[in-house]
């Protein structure tokens, strides 16, 4: 068992996780209590590695999320912060804007429910009729689509690495977790794999993938557990096709927003994602099985709640993953001059999807705290987008538990 002494702390706060949360964790921290010691723990050798990395680069608009709730709060916000964030340290971003397109008649009710939710979120968006669409996008073909302007797009590993930077934080890369001990009057201690020990005032869970195995760790039980969904991707061999972002109208019983395209800050598009479980907390393909992990998914009640309650759309799912054909109807729903060979595989991103013991899809960002410790628990989309306050966020939560000891 690892040992601490009281008066040998290494740091004031401990963030495990190098990800675009742990690290604006860390940067709120210095910023609004300087000198305050913060010491950062990624296993892999460099930042955002994981979800931060592996995705379609989008600053959300906050435009779908639930009136009051923190990814509502969090998005709106976050989205201003960051390209201010990305325009004051020379970071590449652009607000594009984007359209989202009912291409069926059953959707244009969801359709008008998100402009609603989007003025109550203090989000301008424009409503569009199938001929205005082509002002936007003009090979894309819609009943009707809304046009929200402040959807935009940027390098976020590269907010990452400046977060990192301007912390002023210890970091550490190569330093896996494998053990924490948690003594309530003494402290926090740390093993990595490399034999290091790191002792802490406080932990940070920001382990992201690896969260709710932290958080067991610690011997805090989070109440959930992560099921990792693999979002597949293409790139679009015709760039030109699309001008900024198309996105479907989304099924409010799924915290995924359906087969996108995206044109990014290098010109080209990205497609995607779908969602299928991986086989691994980081299963990038259906290769790669790690049995353990897979025991574990399968050993949770919710996860076997949530096949039953939802297997017909995961069985979608798993034919558009298996079907390049099945994929390019979903994309053709939006822009019929798509083809098959227009469609290049691209690497795939894996989402921590935190889902309770009844199989609810936990939707909002899930923040909790033990003795010493604060989880986070569930950050899905727009979580880098809002990276910034929910960062400060953890950081309040942090100082006023230091303050208490």
């Amino acid at each position: 068992m690892v040992q601490v002494r009281a008066d040998a702390y290494d740091c004031d706060v401990l963030v495990v996780g190098g990800g675009i949360v742990g690290l604006s964790t860390a940067y709120a921290l210095t910023r609004a209590a300087p000198g305050t010691r913060v010491t950062v723990l990624e296993k892999e050798p460099g930042p955002a590695r994981h979800q931060t990395g592996r995705n379609s680069g989008v600053v959300h608009s906050g435009i779908y999320y639930r009136p009051g709730s923190l990814k509502a709060r969090y998005a709106v916000r976050g989205a201003a912060e960051m390209i201010k964030f990305c325009a004051e340290y020379g970071i590449d971003h652009s607000v594009t804007g984007k359209l989202i397109v009912a291409t069926d008649r059953a959707e244009l009710p969801r359709l008008h429910a998100l402009v609603q939710r989007g003025r109550e979120n203090g989000i301008p968006v424009r409503e569009l009729g199938a001929t205005q669409i082509a002002e936007y996008e003009p090979e894309v073909r819609g009943l009707a689509a809304i046009h929200v302007g402040t959807t935009g797009v940027c390098d976020f590993t590269a907010v990452a690495r400046q977060l990192a930077r301007a912390s002023g934080a210890e970091i550490r890369y190569g330093s896996r977790v494998v053990r924490v001990d948690r003594r309530p009057d003494r402290g926090v201690a740390v093993l990595t794999s490399a034999g290091q020990v790191v002792r802490a005032r406080v932990l940070v869970n920001c382990a992201g993938l690896y969260c709710d195995e932290l958080a067991r760790l610690t011997g805090d039980e989070p109440g959930v557990r992560i099921v990792p969904f693999r979002g597949e991707y293409y790139e679009l061999a015709r760039p030109e096709l699309v001008r900024g972002l198309v996105y479907p109208v989304p099924d409010p019983a799924f915290p995924f927003l359906g087969v996108h395209l995206t044109k990014g800050l290098d010109g080209g598009v990205h497609v995607g994602p779908n969602a299928v479980p991986a086989l691994a907390r980081e299963g990038y393909g259906w290769g790669v099985v790690r049995p353990r992990e897979l025991a574990a998914t399968a050993g949770w009640p919710g996860a076997w709640a949530l096949a039953r309650r939802h297997w017909r759309y995961g069985a979608g799912e798993l034919h558009r993953s298996l079907s390049k054909p099945a994929f390019l109807d979903a994309v053709r729903r939006l822009v019929p001059g798509v083809e098959e060979r227009d469609l290049v595989r691209a690497p795939a991103g894996v989402r921590a999807q935190a889902v309770t013991r009844d199989g609810t899809l936990v939707d909002d960002f899930l923040i909790r705290e033990g003795a010493r410790a604060v989880h986070v628990l569930n950050a899905p989309s727009p979580a880098a987008t809002a990276s910034l306050p929910i960062g400060r966020e953890v950081s309040r939560r942090t100082l006023e538990m230091l303050r208490a000891l």
